[in-house]
């Protein structure tokens, strides 16, 4: 009977830990977990160029399935996602921020909002992304707010995100940033401008 309870004990253990740790690298667990992940780290903006790939793993998978990427193979694009701002806060609905970059080291880019579940905020602003189309191959600037700002800059609207992540997809990318990632891309810069209550 000892013995039964034991191997009881270690299939129920084993369960939880094999469940809990699928859900973790899935991302789908703890609710409101960021979705950011990978090997690659080019400031703040992380990467796995192994998404789209056959060498990705059933994990790897699991977080492009949640965050409802398009996973191309790495040669077609690739996509960087950062949570916090220049500071490491959180990036939230309740705040306005700065972005700003310059050209990229790809054929073509967007910049997305998504909420903290994965999804394009529910809102009708119509104003969730930004992409070199607007801007051309110079440097550009993007307030980030959830109401349009007074002085016509270029928005993306954080209505209804809560606590949200930004996507970064290069297109087309050139093969030094395949390469050596950290020495080609300056990525856009997310400054926190104000917040309400302070």
């Amino acid at each position: 009977m000892r013995r039964f309870v034991l191997y009881l004990l270690a299939v129920i253990g084993g369960s939880a830990l094999g469940l809990g740790s699928a859900l973790w690298m899935a991302g789908l667990w703890p609710a409101g977990r960021n979705m950011a992940f990978g090997n690659v780290d080019v400031g703040g903006w992380r990467s796995d160029f192994a998404t789209g790939s056959e060498a990705a793993d059933p994990y790897t998978r699991a977080r492009v399935a949640r965050h409802g990427l398009l996973a191309l193979a790495k040669t077609e694009a690739v996509y960087f996602t950062r949570a916090t701002d220049d500071a490491g806060a959180p990036l939230r609905e309740a705040c306005t921020y700065r972005l700003t970059g310059g050209a990229m080291p790809a054929g073509w880019w967007s910049v997305t909002l998504y909420d903290g579940q994965s999804m394009l905020p529910a809102n009708s602003d119509n104003a969730l992304s930004v992409n070199a189309q607007s801007f051309g191959d110079g440097a550009w600037t993007a307030v980030i707010a959830p109401s349009r700002p007074a002085g016509g800059e270029a928005w993306i609207s954080s209505r209804s995100a809560g606590n949200f992540d930004l996507t970064l997809r290069l297109y087309m990318p050139t093969p030094a940033l395949l390469a050596k990632p950290g020495a080609t891309l300056v990525p856009p810069r997310v400054e926190r401008l104000s917040c309400e209550g302070g």
